[in-house]
């Protein structure tokens, strides 16, 4: 049992959990415009997401402690090494358009984790993007919805139009949804310099403000040129399964509520398309 547990924290710990997630976020776009299954682009998006989010969580550990790195560390930094091989192996069977467009986000991880911007524009003496107050959940959403929606259509040669655009918006609005229960669950260790939502507006304010941007998420299908029953059902199955987790969400959940079973609702929203196509 014991064996068990420790192979599933790596599995949480070495950001596999999150890479299925936003794996399965592309593949949902993928279903939404009837595309065939990509696996160049979306074998990328996988291991790309392994090695920008270890790199994110574990630099600065990696930085200071490189002589004397605990076991599951160097352990996780191996992973992620063997990641970053493979995802240079999928990115050399991407067009070169869609490696540009990666270009521009792999920068944007780079300075969210790395400190080399101006002090005086940060709260705190990390100088990354992720250390600027209230910026962090937001750069999130939009990296997110930039992997998840434009790379795929991008890879795929999709004109960019108005029902994609709004695509992107509820993409967006998703995410920033599914950041509120971790943002919750970090108002016991957060500094208030990070100005999170929860921090600024209360628990119960947040609650209502997901709420609403659920709402919003679930109407703006009403604003596409091309509207079928099959998209609205799940956009409603997912926006109140979704729901019932930011209610639940409280500072003291368990362990796993955030980083296994909110992560998974991207997994679920995937799996409700295929149950429903």
């Amino acid at each position: 049992m014991r064996a068990l547990k420790t192979i599933f924290d790596f599995y949480i710990y070495s950001s596999i959990h999150v890479a299925l997630a936003v794996f399965a976020l592309s593949w949902v776009t993928l279903l939404q415009f009837d595309m065939e299954y990509d696996e160049n682009v979306l074998y990328f998006i996988f291991f790309a997401s392994i090695t920008g989010y270890n790199f994110v969580k574990y630099f600065g550990l990696a930085k200071f402690h490189h002589r004397s790195l605990a076991k599951w560390l160097k352990m996780i930094q191996v992973f992620s090494g063997i990641c970053f091989v493979i995802m240079g192996y999928f990115a050399l069977k991407l067009e070169l358009n869609t490696l540009i467009y990666i270009g521009v986000f792999g920068l944007a991880t780079f300075l969210y984790a790395i400190p080399i911007i101006p002090k005086k524009i940060f709260l705190d003496k990390k100088k990354n993007l992720r250390s600027i107050g209230g910026l962090k959940v937001y750069i999130i959403a939009v990296v997110w919805t930039g992997v998840t929606v434009f790379l795929p259509l991008l890879n795929n040669e999709f004109d960019i139009t108005d029902d994609i655009i709004i695509i992107a918006i509820q993409r967006f609005i998703f995410v920033l949804v599914l950041m509120f229960p971790f943002e919750i669950r970090d108002l016991n260790y957060d500094s208030l310099k990070l100005a999170t939502i929860p921090q600024k507006i209360g628990v119960k304010q947040t609650k209502l403000v997901g709420l609403f941007l659920l709402i919003v998420f679930y109407l703006l299908n009403y604003f596409k040129d091309d509207i079928n029953t099959t998209v609205l059902a799940s956009y409603f199955i997912i926006s109140s399964i979704t729901l019932l987790f930011l209610v639940f969400s409280k500072q003291n959940q368990s362990k796993y509520y955030s980083a296994f079973w909110v992560e998974s609702l991207p997994l679920v929203w995937l799996g409700i398309l295929f149950m429903i196509r």
